[in-house]
């Protein structure tokens, strides 16, 4: 049986392969290099993230940032002459930090100040902040094991780093965020007053990165935040040294009602198909204390730029191709969701949907969702390229703004670039313009046109 299943997937691969054979593969890889020619040559991508970043700055759903991003990223694409410009409406949380965090150490006769940032959706401390001796855990398994006894009135403190060994980032974030996402509450279960994070990121840095965590219904809201690493390897330490370690923290985060805002989409009308989509996106939100160059500024821009240079370059679509900046992938994933219910409601065929969520870096591939009939379709084009440095087509997944796409037969990929240092800035301080190569920038850009190109023009089925 399983002989025969291999056989026939052989057989797709085969069949697919051979009709792209057949096709004109002299022109597409002369259109191609031009995509690529042009983008590193007459790239707008680098300074429409300058821009975004540096005039626009922190944008976090429901702030006065995110609102002058929507206005900004409309206006490019009006400028860049795209067919329509429509903003989707879209209702998103509305999530302050307030004031800057205070948070220090009290160990002996050490009081020892250290860098913290409340994590997205908390709870503020109550007035004149959380004190209480601190207690250190791995895992939840752990946690649970000390029982409420022993937890009731302390403050939890989460210290299990992502996994250094893991070569793919992505999967050792993976593997240690969800004591950020559900951490607080777990502790909140045993009477918890507080809970502290040890920053996602394989680095020792004096950043806190922040990000969402998730109350469970009827567990309480207790207080979290993020502590930077060099922070949590000093604060264990004294533990270790120290049982009757306390950690002192004050925060000032709200939740305040609902905010209107909107999803940003640029359109080049498809000359036979008008009514069947390709979509490429990124999320146009970013946390509050950040620039969100790679997290998802680089995205958004790369986005914009794909479709920018098949116009430029003169190329009519069969399909429309959109370009759209998603709002709220942070703390709610609204715009996303907002996105796909609309497209089911006016029954919009998407043919296939391609996220940049994974910052501004050297581009490696393309991750792919979909029928192994598809995937190999798309495989069939790994040889288009691989001239550029792209050898992995489909391995990997789609983006989290693109998921809700799925359930209706939306093929969903993903630019895959270089993870590894990603996690460095990922929701942190230091994410900055700066941080960001322009010609790695403008060849991710410059491989999702590509890639529109090659699906506009052959299908994915």
């Amino acid at each position: 049986m399983k002989r025969t299943m291999l056989s026939v997937a052989m057989l797709a691969l085969c069949s697919t392969t051979a009709t792209f054979a057949q096709s004109d593969y002299q022109a597409d890889s002369i259109f191609i290099r031009k995509i690529f020619n042009t983008a590193l040559s007459e790239g707008h991508s680098y300074e429409y993230l300058r821009d975004l970043t540096q005039k626009v700055g922190a944008r976090l759903s429901g702030s006065a940032g995110a609102a002058k991003a929507v206005e900004y990223t409309r206006d490019i694409m009006v400028k860049e002459n795209f067919d329509n410009v429509l903003l989707q409406n879209v209702m998103v949380p509305h999530w302050v930090r307030g004031a800057k965090e205070k948070a220090y150490i009290l160990s002996g006769k050490q009081k020892i100040v250290v860098p913290i940032a409340a994590l997205g959706g908390s709870v503020a401390t109550p007035k004149g902040g959380t004190k209480a001796k601190v207690i250190e855990v791995q895992n939840f398994q752990e946690l649970r094991a000390l029982g409420t006894d022993k937890v009731k009135g302390k403050i939890i403190f989460f210290n299990r780093p992502m996994d250094p060994t893991k070569l793919n980032t992505f999967e050792a974030y993976g593997g240690a965020v969800e004591q950020r996402g559900y951490g607080p509450s777990e502790a909140a279960k045993l009477g918890a007053v507080g809970a502290i994070v040890r920053s996602m990121t394989t680095r020792l840095d004096d950043f806190p990165h922040t990000g969402s965590l998730r109350y469970a219904s009827g567990a309480g809201m207790i207080p979290a935040a993020a502590i930077s690493t060099n922070g949590a390897e000093l604060l264990s330490k004294l533990i270790k040294e120290n049982p009757d370690t306390e950690i002192y923290f004050e925060q000032y985060s709200e939740t305040l009602p609902d905010v209107a805002s909107h999803n940003v989409i640029g359109e080049l009308k498809g000359s036979e198909n008008p009514a069947k989509y390709i979509v490429v996106g990124g999320h146009l939100d970013s946390w509050d204390f950040a620039q969100g160059a790679h997290d998802d500024g680089s995205g958004c821009v790369q986005s914009i730029e794909a479709v920018r240079l098949l116009k430029v370059l003169g190329y009519k679509p069969k399909n429309t191709l959109r370009a759209v900046m998603f709002m709220n992938e942070e703390n709610g994933l609204k715009g996303g969701i907002a996105y796909a219910d609309s497209a089911k409601n006016k029954n919009e065929k998407h043919i296939a949907a391609i996220e940049s969520d994974r910052g501004g870096f050297i581009p490696l591939g393309f991750g792919v969702v979909g029928t192994p009939a598809q995937k190999a379709k798309i495989v069939s084009w790994t040889k288009l390229f691989t001239p550029y440095g792209l050898y992995e087509l489909g391995p990997g997944g789609g983006g989290a703004d693109i998921g809700p796409l799925g359930p209706q037969g939306t093929v969903l990929m993903e630019l895959i670039p270089d993870s590894q240092r990603y996690f460095d800035y990922h929701h942190a301080a230091n994410d900055t313009f700066d941080k960001v190569s322009k010609r790695e920038l403008e060849l991710g850009g410059a491989s999702m046109a590509a890639m529109l190109y090659l699906i506009d023009k052959y299908g994915v089925e």
